[in-house]
């Protein structure tokens, strides 16, 4: 369980809040959550159970709050405080060097707060609060970070903007 990249934590934080939004749940079983770690190159042996599960779903709705900007800066810092441990370096298992923010025991849900709290922080402190954003789309609550300070995003995807244009126009002109 490492973090690579700082993108790679910012990817896995929106990622991971994403699994619930207003489409259906997507951590539904086990089985699902170890896909969605080995999808974000998490390497074998990825072993889950419910108890993983039900904690991973918890971290989930801790970092949603940074996104919808209640208190971004005390909500990663609390994470922090509760789950980070001084940075390591390790090359463990035959990977290449990479960098630890959790405890050599954390469980998944242990290195998930602690490693997608440290990527977002780095971002937000890079970017500010502001690119961490929701889709501005009536119906969508996708997040998404968006680290292009001239042309900041409002919508998740073109299609969510594209929608919402059509929306507006269409209400303008019946």
């Amino acid at each position: 369980m490492d973090i690579q990249s700082p993108d790679r934590a910012v990817r896995l934080a929106v990622d991971l809040v994403n699994t619930r939004t207003l489409e259906p749940e997507q951590l539904t079983t086990p089985a699902r959550l170890r896909t969605f770690l080995l999808e974000h190159g998490e390497p074998e042996p990825v072993d889950v159970d419910e108890a993983d599960l039900n904690a991973v779903r918890a971290v989930r709705e801790a970092v949603r709050p940074v996104f919808h900007g209640d208190s971004p800066a005390r909500v990663l810092n609390e994470l922090l405080e509760q789950y980070a441990v001084r940075p390591y370096l390790s090359d463990h298992d035959g990977t290449p060097w990479h960098l630890h923010v959790a405890r050599p025991d954390a469980s998944w849900a242990e290195w998930l707060a602690a490693t997608t709290a440290l990527g977002l922080a780095a971002f937000a402190a890079g970017h500010g609060f502001d690119a961490l954003r929701v889709c501005a789309a009536v119906d969508c609550e996708r997040v998404f970070a968006h680290a292009a300070e001239k042309r900041p995003r409002r919508f998740c995807t073109p299609r969510c903007s594209s929608r919402t244009r059509v929306a507006s126009y269409r209400a303008r002109h019946p």
